[in-house]
């Protein structure tokens, strides 16, 4: 099939190679115009300006966006719209709150045109191993998709989950349930760096992920980690999260639904990024004065 790709991130970059390797027609758009530029290398069509990808693109145009969540993919829609026609499609592939998806949704069938979202996963892997994709919309949509998404997905690697803003919120959940993983495994390897063996983690890593009931596609990264750096000594405890996993927990909030190991690991990763923190002066300090424990000066 055809069509106009914008934003050409570490994802949106990789997507566009699957694509053009599947014999697609794909014209990119990037800020960046060198992106644009080593996109054409790999079988692209370069686009100047988004006017410009618009015009490339027969009708009806399939407009695909990678970009950050919020404003910046808000923005982006809001310049397509008088450039577009009745009939053409945007997509979403970006980590979209699904309340976006079916505002913008409604937006754009006001003026006859349509909306998809694709929650995408399978990181920089993916241009290798293909993404896992969970996709909202209209059937017909999806119709019009699938010669795109069979290509960026492995066997059985995409699914559509039902109206607009369902892909997003089966990613939310998905990123949610990540945080928890490597929650899980964060703790479990420091309890064993701190035991009195002096355990390989990449070997033990690796020998986990053979039949046992804890392998998993992380356990295979934390193998390719500890090769690396096998004490991590060379990166700094400081974790970003891209906001899915606060989401999930306000959606967990306002359904009443007890996500306790979902969200303390997302507070776990607030925590990552503070150090000698006044909850934890105020803790120590209120020991001293009940029990008489020591305090560490400044």
């Amino acid at each position: 099939m055809e069509l106009g790709f914008v934003g050409l991130g570490r994802m949106g970059f990789n997507m566009v190679r699957r694509l053009t390797q599947g014999g697609h027609r794909v014209v990119a758009w990037n800020r960046s115009a060198d992106k644009v530029a080593e996109a054409a290398q790999h079988g692209a069509t370069p686009s100047a300006s988004i006017p410009e990808l618009v015009k490339a693109l027969a009708t009806p145009r399939v407009v695909w966006l990678m970009l950050p969540a919020g404003q910046a993919t808000d923005d982006m829609i809001e310049q397509l719209v008088p450039l577009l026609e009745k009939g053409d499609l945007i997509v979403d592939g970006g980590n979209t709150n699904f309340h976006d998806d079916q505002r913008r949704a409604k937006r754009l069938a006001e003026v006859g045109m349509h909306y998809a979202d694709v929650g995408t996963s399978g990181g920089i892997w993916g241009l290798a191993n293909g993404y896992c994709m969970m996709t909202g919309g209209e059937a017909a949509s999806m119709a019009r998709l699938t010669p795109a998404l069979d290509t960026l997905a492995p066997p059985d690697g995409w699914l559509h989950c039902g109206p607009v803003g369902a892909g997003h919120f089966a990613k939310m959940i998905h990123n949610g349930i990540e945080y928890g993983m490597m929650q899980a495994y964060a703790e479990g390897f420091e309890i064993l760096k701190a035991s009195e063996f002096d355990f390989d983690l990449a070997k033990l890593s690796h020998l986990w992920n053979q039949g046992s009931v804890v392998r998993s596609w992380l356990l295979e990264l934390a193998v390719l980690a500890f090769q690396k750096d096998p004490k991590l000594e060379r990166i700094r405890g400081y974790v970003e999260d891209s906001g899915e996993g606060r989401w999930t927990v306000l959606e967990a909030i306002d359904k009443n639904v007890p996500a306790e190991v979902l969200t303390l690991s997302l507070m776990r990763r607030f925590r990552s990024r503070q150090e000698d923190t006044f909850t934890d002066r105020v803790l120590a300090a209120l020991r001293a004065e009940f029990g008489g424990h020591a305090v560490k000066a400044k």
